[in-house]
């Protein structure tokens, strides 16, 4: 009977040191367990990979990185559920919907370091009262790139892009809210204005400027620029940034009004390693990866430490870190509600069938 008793705990004793055995390998071979893994869920081309890699190895998380090509993309996935993502990376307006929608969890912000060296104009947002969901990512604004060597008067305010001389050579963000942001700013009217009135005024606008638009484009707009292929474009700072260091004659333009966006890191609700999460979020914080991403995405960071590693020829350009008086009338994105965003949804539809 003995003999059976010790042969079972040693059927037990080889079992368990098997199971340890393979859970040490699978974790060796990145296979994603539990406590070992984080789930980013960011937009394409949104980090330096050598980040990803450095944070890899500081604290032995295994990255499962995946991307998405737009808010509205990322809000399906993971309202839908079914992957457990750790990190979602959220515009402005988007944060403001997945946390009225409770889509997001609650910041412990004893949890997290660094956040003193965010500028302070950049904290306690709008749509994030207290960043109670959320920790500046990146920042910029809306504006117009145009190249130098066709452009010979550049424009300097959205009206400008309304004269005849730019007849089929604008190239626009195909964005329903950007779109709408250039010629609602242009009558000086809010970026999220529900005034029916206004919203008709800027479409019929839209429609007079349509001879000037060439093309509704997303990020093949960076290609176009950079091989002088069109005049002008309206694009985000960062993508103007890409353009100008491949380009230079490409000038980037921050029209008088614009949209001010913010892109921030935050955590699921429904997120499997909290843990890792904020690892990954103070990794980030860390001056000197703030700077790496920075100077390696070409968007303007928060972290006032980290501008200051920045090369002078970047932390001083104006273009895409603009002095506060510029910047001061500058309006983020709100979450509309659904109503509001189907009335944008079918101006911006419409206006791009007559083109």
């Amino acid at each position: 009977m003995k003999k059976l008793i010790y042969f079972f705990v040693a059927l037990l004793a080889i079992t368990a040191s098997l199971g340890l055995l393979s859970h040490q390998m699978k974790a060796a071979d990145g296979v994603k367990t539990a406590n070992n893994s984080l789930t980013i869920f960011n937009w394409g081309e949104y980090i330096d990979p050598e980040l990803i890699t450095k944070f890899e190895k500081e604290t032995g998380y295994k990255v499962n990185y995946m991307t998405f090509d737009s808010n509205e993309a990322m809000y399906s996935k993971v309202k839908q559920g079914g992957t457990s993502y750790d990190i979602v990376v959220p515009s402005d307006y988007m944060i403001e919907k997945m946390a009225q929608e409770h889509l997001l969890q609650k910041l412990d912000h004893s949890k997290i370091k660094g956040l003193e060296d965010d500028d302070p104009k950049l904290l306690n947002p709008a749509f994030d009262k207290g960043n109670q969901y959320s920790i500046p990512y990146f920042w910029g604004t809306l504006g117009i790139v145009y190249n130098d060597k066709t452009v010979k008067n550049p424009p300097k305010t959205w009206q400008d892009l309304w004269s005849p001389t730019y007849k089929n050579s604008i190239l626009l963000t195909d964005s329903v809210r950007d779109v709408m942001a250039m010629v609602l700013s242009k009558h000086g009217y809010s970026l999220n204005t529900t005034n029916r009135e206004e919203l008709e005024t800027a479409y019929n606008d839209l429609l007079e400027l349509t001879p000037n638009v060439k093309a509704i484009l997303g990020d093949e707009i960076m290609n176009y620029m950079i091989n002088n292929e069109t005049p002008l474009a309206v694009v985000y700072s960062g993508q103007a940034a890409e353009m100008t260091a491949e380009n230079k004659n490409l000038h980037y333009v921050i029209p008088e009004r614009t949209n001010i966006w913010y892109d921030n890191l935050a955590i699921p609700k429904g997120a499997k390693n909290v843990k890792a999460a904020y690892a990954f979020i103070n990794f980030m914080q860390q001056p000197a990866n703030a700077a790496q991403n920075a100077e390696w995405i070409g968007y303007a960071t928060p972290n006032l430490k980290a501008k200051a590693l920045l090369p002078k020829s970047l932390r001083e350009n104006k273009a895409f870190y603009p002095d506060q008086t510029l910047i001061q009338d500058d309006e983020a994105y709100k979450n509309l509600t659904p109503y509001w965003t189907g009335v944008y949804n079918d101006l911006y539809l419409e206006f791009k069938m007559n083109k």
